[in-house]
């Protein structure tokens, strides 16, 4: 597939998932936020983060200074790459939707947080850290740049598996047993499996 159309579809994508943030953002900064657990490590890995999937796929996108770490794939996995980012767009949204009010950028407990279990919390604890390791894939299948294509599985990959425990920790200490029974019954990232 050509590589312009893939930066646009890129683009485009990019535009959505901005759109779902600002978007439930704007809907829960009206609640107050009773436990924020902002540590140095955490700001530092979503500083990372902010690197692996803004600043370097839009250096590649609209600059030549990458261009030395292009490569190819063949059109299925371009295809299989925008296939993974439709899904994890409707994942991301879903899970938002899910969230409602109880959504947060980082490890908060908000004034009347509620332990979410229906919808895709149903059978997942963390779907929207699904939709970002379906995004971060589907950027290297579509972004064929061995620095931009790759830096998000990287940086999400340092975030998630630093953040997942802690955000586990605080569920049970907010929410209990109750949080332990729904530990018991969901997985983490894919229904069933892991």
């Amino acid at each position: 597939m050509e590589m312009r159309t893939l930066k646009i579809i890129f683009l485009i994508c990019y535009a959505f998932v901005f759109v779902i943030r600002i978007y439930y953002k704007r809907r829960t900064e009206q609640k107050v936020i009773v436990d924020a657990r902002k540590v140095t490590r955490e700001k530092g890995l979503r500083l990372l983060m902010l690197v692996g999937v803004i600043i370097l796929p839009f250096t590649y996108i609209f600059t030549p200074w990458l261009a030395i770490a292009n490569y190819t794939l063949p059109v299925w996995a371009n295809v299989l790459g925008i296939l993974m980012f439709v899904s994890s767009l409707w994942l991301l949204w879903r899970s938002h939707h899910d969230l409602g009010k109880n959504w947060s950028p980082t490890l908060q407990i908000r004034e009347e947080h509620g332990l979410v279990t229906n919808g895709v919390y149903q059978t997942v604890r963390h779907p929207m850290y699904t939709s970002l390791w379906l995004w971060v894939i589907a950027q290297g299948l579509v972004l064929t740049n061995w620095i931009a294509g790759l830096s998000g599985m990287v940086t999400f990959g340092a975030l998630y598996f630093t953040r997942v425990g802690a955000e586990e920790a605080m569920m049970l200490e907010q929410f209990g047993d109750q949080y332990q029974a729904y530990m018991q019954r969901t997985k983490r990232l894919l229904p069933y499996l892991l």
